[in-house]
């Protein structure tokens, strides 16, 4: 288990999303924490436009912050839910962090304790766009905990309730994972992996003390990790899955992002039919054409209880995102209209779905 994540992109063109009624919660954003100067100091935070009022700061490792005992001096603000993820480096701290994200969380990875109020107070004025918001912190900060306390303290007289979530490993597994990744420990200096590893745990002891949750990830998995997170942090919902369906021509190419991939062409080819083929498989006349073939409904109706059972089981697996790629042969007529049909009996069944025809319009 490590620490680094990366993201595919591609250039899509999208149709407008089709998802079920009760999917309209947002994938929150994930943003890193403010730079530091060349000095290795915080930079100064500048006061949001708009700020009601003159408010007292204290300053703290160059790094202002509000001292406000309201986070916004507004009666009527909505003061966010807030977890503190932290512990060992190599522990799953980004898994974990991750795993709120998808659950809906407003992340904000790497950041200087000292401030914590004032990410709070700025979800505050988000009039409750910003409900959950999940920290990350190491102790890479100088003052970590003279910071942590103090921004504790804060959050207190504030009326900020928090809970603290520890990733604990032990000293083998932490090794095994930085060697495995051919990286240093960020305490280690010119020592070994094992002295800044045995830094960082007398640094984290006292945290790890006051922890509302802490979870031993020595003989865990990723899925296993997430697992945990969505047990304690998902309530009585089941973690949503959202998937894309793509439609796509075999002659451009297979999409390198698809987790499924099924193939039209045992179809009719609209193409064919020279009153269909200037149109797409969004044209009513080219989907009645493809679906009255012998073999499409039955595959529509069979597929989309296969796709039940798979979703079920990436739910099970922690797998939040799937592609399926329907395909054809130049992605205009049948793999258009079937992606049609199987985004919509997925969205009846509540997962959040969105439609992508990838190569329609190449032609």
């Amino acid at each position: 288990m490590t620490e680094h994540e990366t993201q595919p992109t591609a250039d899509r063109e999208r149709t407008p999303a089709r998802t079920s009624d009760n999917s309209a919660r947002q994938d929150a954003p994930r943003h890193d924490a403010p730079q530091q100067d060349a000095t290795g100091q915080d930079a100064p935070q500048q006061d949001a436009p708009g700020q009601d009022g003159p408010h007292d700061a204290r300053h703290e490792d160059g790094a202002q912050v509000s001292t406000d005992s309201t986070p916004t001096g507004n009666p009527d603000a909505v003061i966010p839910e807030l977890v503190i993820i932290s512990g060992m480096s190599g522990a799953g701290r980004s898994t974990a962090a991750k795993c709120l994200e998808d659950l809906g969380w407003f992340v904000v990875d790497n950041l200087p304790p000292a401030l914590i109020p004032t990410m709070v107070e700025l979800g505050a004025r988000s009039q409750g766009n910003v409900a959950r918001i999940a920290v990350v912190v190491d102790v890479r900060g100088r003052r970590f905990f003279d910071n942590l306390r103090e921004s504790f303290a804060d959050l207190d007289v504030r009326g900020v309730t928090h809970r603290v979530v520890f990733l604990e490993s032990s000293d083998d597994a932490l090794v095994r994972r930085f060697e495995s990744v051919r990286r240093p420990h960020p305490l280690q200096g010119d020592g070994r992996i094992v002295d800044g590893i045995a830094a960082e745990r007398e640094l984290l002891r006292e945290l790890r003390g006051d922890a509302d949750l802490v979870i031993d990830t020595s003989s865990l998995n990723v899925h296993e990790l997430r697992a945990k997170m969505d047990a304690q942090f998902a309530g009585e919902e089941e973690p949503e899955l959202r998937a894309t369906v793509m439609s796509f021509g075999f002659k451009y190419g297979l999409p390198v992002d698809a987790d499924l991939v099924v193939d039209m062409r045992f179809l009719p080819n609209p193409h064919w039919v020279p009153e269909l083929r200037p149109f797409t498989g969004l044209n009513e006349e080219v989907a009645a054409y493809v679906f009255n073939q012998p073999g499409a409904k039955e595959f529509l109706d069979r597929y989309a209880e296969l796709l039940q059972l798979v979703a079920a089981g990436y739910r099970r697996e922690g797998k939040r995102y799937v592609t399926i790629a329907v395909g054809c042969t130049g992605g205009k007529h049948r793999s258009v209209a079937m992606s049609e049909k199987l985004a919509a009996r997925l969205a009846a069944e509540g997962v959040e779905t969105v439609v992508v025809h990838r190569d329609m319009g190449r032609e």
